[in-house]
């Protein structure tokens, strides 16, 4: 599935599926087994690391939204508290000059958050692993709404970015 956002004249690109994307963005992923993956992209002028795109994107510590989903809903464990080894509580796990991964995991499902800044794009991919049944049972009416926040996250981040130069 592709996708195509075009609200407040920024246009965001989409891809749903494993299959949607190129094998040089899913190897950032550390998962053996995707059972789930998206990449939103904005096109941008601005320039920053992908630490601070991540950390624009969803702060220092999770906001009570983020909290409500992920650990809520998901059961993803979490750290506490602001640390320079995570971002909103995902455990930085990996990075490169133009990427960063972020981890952390629920008894049923584990994730990676990729962040990557290059060539005037900004792309945010998530990657799931069903570890149990209910991550297969929770995660697909899930994902709908996420689909639907994630070039919102992107805009607000880029918004972020600029002011704070």
């Amino acid at each position: 599935m592709t996708v195509a956002f075009d609200e407040r004249e920024r246009k965001i690109d989409g891809a749903v599926g494993v299959h949607r994307l190129p094998e040089s963005f899913r190897a950032l992923s550390s998962l053996s087994v995707i059972d789930y993956v998206d990449r939103f992209t904005i096109a941008t002028d601005v320039v920053a690391s992908p630490e601070r795109w991540a950390r624009a994107m969803f702060g220092d510590v999770p906001s009570p939204a983020e909290r409500f989903i992920w650990r809520g809903l998901l059961g993803i464990r979490l750290s506490r508290g602001r640390s320079p080894q995570t971002v909103a509580g995902w455990r930085i796990a990996e990075r490169g000059e133009d990427w960063i991964r972020l981890e952390a995991a629920s008894w049923f499902l584990t994730g990676n958050l990729v962040v990557r800044a290059a060539d005037g794009r900004v792309s945010l991919g998530t990657f799931l692993r069903y570890d149990r049944w209910l991550g297969r049972l929770l995660w697909p009416p899930l994902s709908a709404v996420h689909r639907r926040l994630v070039p919102g996250v992107l805009r607000d981040a880029e918004a972020k970015v600029r002011t704070v130069r």
